[in-house]
């Protein structure tokens, strides 16, 4: 049997020495959660197979059960390959929904909160010479508002813009294999006016004094070197560059990286990595990639598929997602509610491809300072893991903060979420809760779907008099706890949604349904020509890319099928706006 999802997992931090452990796995749902009391990590066997990475909910895992499952149960065989033996073995897995507790040999070897973010334990000290197992015990609360979860649906079936949920693993489970001195991560911050690389550099306490060698290269050829003697668990070294070769939006324009670790002239750990050489800024109400001004042409992507809903049945669908909305004429996208594999991001990288960075805030109750614990802990290790990919040209940790049962949104939540983020990355634009009840935000967006063109245009006549039309709020409680001050830099980062699906008479979208093909080319036109005429507009982010499940207001259906010409699309969305042509303060 060929192993699914058999690419290398972590595109920007590659070693030749790892196994895949996807595949084949014992597979048990644990309804009443007694799993850990009656030992299940002791267990021979579990009474189900399932296909890791595809979560039990999809088709690809060969389980489909779409029922709430509180509690499931992995489990796995395998062995240290000979040639590895007396290296560390870290266990590596992408993503786990929501809590993951992992045993080796039926031992504890650590557990994990977060849907969305890889985690790893080195499990050398568990394993036996032979005949070794992995069991994975996860925990999943779809409502119990005390987790992220994004579009996951909090009722048996999917409805409206929520999608079938996903349970347990839904990425690439692995082993690495590596010597105790190592490099353990590094962080990339590029500067094109020097130009030059700074690459932050974290060992563990055993490759202290040890020495570092960076190579950077463009094209196969180098193009600066830096090495030293490490004394502390975090170095930033710089690399002159002696070429500049920028990455640009649509084309891409990687570096490589060799990182080399010696210790008295031993060669200990070696890493591939890759960098691109490019810088995001915001300038008056312009937005701005390597200093020249660019109009945001995003589209939302929810990031689901039909056979395997959160995850992409072969790494070409990752690929395939972007070179699609490119042939839209779109240049970037909103990775929308939930955070995306890094593949996916590394495509992006590779095809010049501009994304934000979200979590999948929806069903966290935010109304309490309470709920920071269990959002920060995450968001921070989803930057951490993100923020040396040059495609990621902001971040929007929060989308829709909308009230709960009553109960205001807590604004000092959402402050502190901001200034945390712009903290840990002041090289990047940051939106404190796209869409609605901003409170400290570099970007004022809104979401509007009017859906008559010329009402659309209206919203945003005013904005060279600091006047956004109250009708753009979409209740009375909006209008009265944020209102555009007429100097922020302004985005309508959800728009359209347009129904079309004519084989089906029901599906969920927004407005009513056109009339014709033609209709529908008309409105998309209308609506997106009051944004791209807007000398006042940054950007404009369609919803969206493509249908999912219930919901059919994508521009090409579910299974990736254009509804329309891509070409017609394409040159309603590339022509030139009115900000990357005049001049605005």
């Amino acid at each position: 049997m060929s192993i699914p999802r058999s690419e290398y997992p972590r595109p920007q931090f590659v070693r030749d020495a790892w196994v895949n452990l996807n595949g084949e796995w014992d597979f048990e749902i644990d309804y009443t959660m007694s799993g850990e009391e009656k030992k299940f990590f002791e267990r021979d066997s579990l009474n189900q197979k399932i296909i890791v990475p595809f979560c039990p909910e999809s088709e690809l895992s060969g389980i489909g059960n779409c029922d709430f499952m509180p509690c499931v149960w992995y489990r796995r065989n395998f062995d240290v390959p000979k040639q590895y033996e007396g290296k560390d073995v870290i266990l590596h897995f992408g993503a786990v929904d929501y809590r993951a507790v992992i045993y080796i040999n039926g031992q504890k070897a650590g557990e994990h909160t977060g849907g969305y973010t890889s985690f790893s334990f080195n499990i050398t000290e568990f394993l036996k010479d032979d005949g070794n197992y992995v069991t994975v015990c996860a925990y999943d609360d779809t409502r119990s508002l005390n987790q992220a979860t994004g579009k996951q649906s909090d009722r048996i079936e999917s409805f409206g813009c929520f999608y079938t949920r996903t349970t347990g693993i839904w990425q690439t489970v692995w082993l690495e294999f590596a010597d105790k001195r190592r490099v353990n991560s590094i962080r990339i911050t590029a500067d094109i006016d020097t130009p030059s690389v700074t690459v932050g550099v974290k060992i563990p306490s055993e490759a202290l004094g040890s020495t570092v060698r960076i190579e950077a290269l463009w094209d196969g050829e180098a193009v600066g070197c830096v090495s030293t003697a490490l004394y502390s668990l975090y170095t930033e070294l710089n690399i002159l560059l002696s070429e500049k070769h920028l990455w640009e939006i649509g084309k891409g324009g990687l570096y490589d990286l060799d990182i080399t670790l010696e210790d008295n002239g031993t060669i200990c750990d070696s890493v591939k990595s890759y960098f691109g050489l490019r810088s995001v800024a915001l300038d008056g109400m312009k937005f701005k990639v390597n200093n020249e001004v660019v109009f945001g042409r995003w589209v939302l992507d929810q990031g689901f598929y039909p056979d395997g809903i959160y995850t992409a049945p072969t790494d070409e669908a990752l690929k395939n997602d972007i070179l699609y909305s490119m042939q839209l004429g779109f240049n970037g996208a909103r990775m929308h509610e939930k955070v995306f594999e890094p593949r996916y991001i590394y495509w992006a990288d590779k095809l010049g491809y501009m994304v934000w960075g979200e979590h999948a805030n929806w069903e966290l109750d935010i109304t309490e300072m309470s709920s920071i614990e269990h959002f920060l802990p995450e968001w921070l290790e989803v930057m951490d893991r993100d923020m040396s990919h040059p495609s990621i040209i902001g971040w929007c940790p929060l989308n829709e903060t909308w009230d709960f049962a009553g109960r205001k949104q807590y604004d000092e939540v959402v402050r502190i979420i901001y200034r945390v983020t712009k903290a840990v990355d002041p090289t990047r634009p940051v939106i404190d809760t796209s869409g609605n009840f901003h409170v400290e935000s570099d970007i004022f967006d809104v979401h509007d779907y009017e859906q008559n063109p010329k009402t659309f245009a209206s919203h945003y006549e005013k904005l060279t008099e600091g006047i956004m039309e109250d009708t753009v709020y979409s209740n009375p409680t909006m209008r009265a706890r944020q209102s555009y001050n007429g100097t922020d830099p302004t985005f309508v980062s959800e728009y359209g949604g347009i129904r079309w699906s004519p084989d089906k008479e029901e599906g969920w979208g927004y407005g009513d349904t056109p009339k014709s093909e033609q209709e529908f080319i008309e409105r998309y036109k209308g609506l997106t020509e009051a944004l791209l005429n807007n000398p006042y507009m940054l950007g404009f982010c369609y919803t969206q890319l493509y249908d999912v499940e219930q919901e059919v207001n994508g521009l090409m259906t579910y299974d990736r099928k254009f509804k329309f010409d891509p070409e017609i699309i394409r040159k309603i969305n590339e022509q030139p706006a009115a900000i990357e042509t005049e001049e605005c303060e």
